[in-house]
């Protein structure tokens, strides 16, 4: 059992200490993660790495207790956090930038295994995303951990709990999916 599963546990049972004991534990990891998510934002971007932890952070955790099962979930729910965040940064600026009006995005070019530049484009992925959870909550958290938090296939693998071979089968297909839903609701 990993330390960060056992700090979780010690959470879960109502240990006072435990939940001031996980940041330490896991900031590394999640500054690692943040880190790679950043580098595929737009040049210019404002958001750091350490806030976009930092926030994540604040959401994971807040003022209640976190219930995280294990290790593989509470990376997990970071990464939704770390995705959520850039959504609603996007939103905000897209927002200020256009009168908050919707804008056609050209998405010949968009390959969401590819950074994204625009906030049009991440705005775009993350409603198809939405809908890729409907119809498939594995390939949907799958992309979340690859794209959103800079995972490689083998961890997200390892948090989803398959095989790579699998999750590069479920990569291969969420890609696919998504690139058809967000082609089809540009036209």
């Amino acid at each position: 059992m990993s330390e960060v599963t056992q700090i979780l546990h010690a959470i879960e049972r109502g240990d006072p200490k435990a939940a001031s004991e996980l940041l330490p534990v896991v900031y590394d990891e999640l500054r690692k993660l943040a880190t790679q998510r950043m580098a595929n934002e737009a040049p210019g971007q404002t958001l750091q790495p350490t806030a976009l932890v930092h926030e994540a952070w604040i959401r994971l955790v807040g003022d209640e207790d976190p219930k995280f099962a294990n290790r593989s979930h509470f990376f997990a729910a970071a990464a939704e956090a770390m995705r959520r965040i850039l959504i609603d940064k996007a939103r905000r600026k897209r927002a200020l930038r256009h009168g908050g009006g919707q804008q056609r995005v050209d998405l010949d070019d968009v390959d969401v295994a590819s950074p994204i530049d625009d906030h049009d484009q991440l705005l775009a992925i993350n409603d198809a995303l939405e809908k890729l959870h409907a119809h498939n909550r594995i390939e949907c958290e799958l992309v979340k951990l690859r794209y959103f938090a800079g995972m490689t296939l083998e961890e997200a693998a390892e948090v989803l709990g398959v095989s790579a071979r699998t999750a590069d089968n479920y990569w291969a297909h969420a890609r696919a999916w998504l690139f058809r839903e967000i082609k089809a609701k540009s036209s």
